[in-house]
């Protein structure tokens, strides 16, 4: 456990990089969720701490000490997820058990003016990595809404498997809403999952003729 204790590492993929969750992130943060409020509100749990429409620093500024705190005490892996160096959403490896089960959850968001990029799951396969080959972890869950086909598409592209509908998992968009389970454990990707999705992309591109 105390290779996970702090900020997580910065990690990069040509374009896409993972660096930690900072304070001074507020302003391009709150920008960010107010201008894809819509895009992100069917899918996002009901939070008081990250709330879409407030106005104000304190929502932030509550959420990165309670990620900051987490962090510490190895719950939590909370990344800002970039493009081109600049700020492109979130990315948070968290609910972390240690012991005999060695598991998190995680979720993520992107600008939606970015998506089809494929920033989402390069982002994710780097942060898995960094969870099995780094932090020790054995197995990850991404728990996600059976409506939300584009975070789904970006699991199955990288080969996460489907588990089973937990049923009214989360409280989303002001009802208990369902979510579909998705994992990985360690020994399904023991190349790493970066390395599989570059060659997922690699030989996509090449089908269709494009620069991978």
């Amino acid at each position: 456990m105390d290779r996970l204790r702090g900020w997580p590492a910065t990690l990069a993929e040509g374009p896409v990089g993972l660096r930690p969750l900072r304070l001074r992130d507020v302003r391009v943060w709150r920008e960010t969720r107010l201008r894809n409020a819509d895009w992100l509100r069917p899918w996002e749990p009901s939070n008081p701490e990250t709330p879409l429409f407030r106005t104000g620093l304190s929502p932030y500024v509550s959420m990165v000490g309670t990620l900051r705190r987490e962090a510490r005490q190895g719950m939590a892996l909370p990344w800002v997820v970039t493009y081109n160096g600049a700020f492109a959403g979130q990315l948070t490896v968290g609910a972390i058990v240690w012991g005999s089960a060695r598991s998190a959850q995680v979720g993520y968001w992107v600008d939606g003016a970015l998506a089809g990029k494929g920033i989402t799951p390069t982002a994710l396969a780097m942060a898995v990595d960094h969870c099995f080959f780094t932090t020790g972890l054995h197995r990850l869950e991404a728990n996600i809404r059976p409506e939300n086909h584009a975070s789904r598409r970006v699991v199955e592209k990288l080969g996460f498997r489907e588990e089973g509908v937990r049923r009214r998992q989360l409280h989303i968009d002001g009802a208990w809403r369902d979510h579909i389970c998705y994992a990985l454990t360690v020994e399904d990707v023991p190349r790493g999952l970066l390395v599989q999705w570059r060659r997922a992309r690699d030989s996509s591109a090449a089908r269709h003729g494009e620069s991978p």
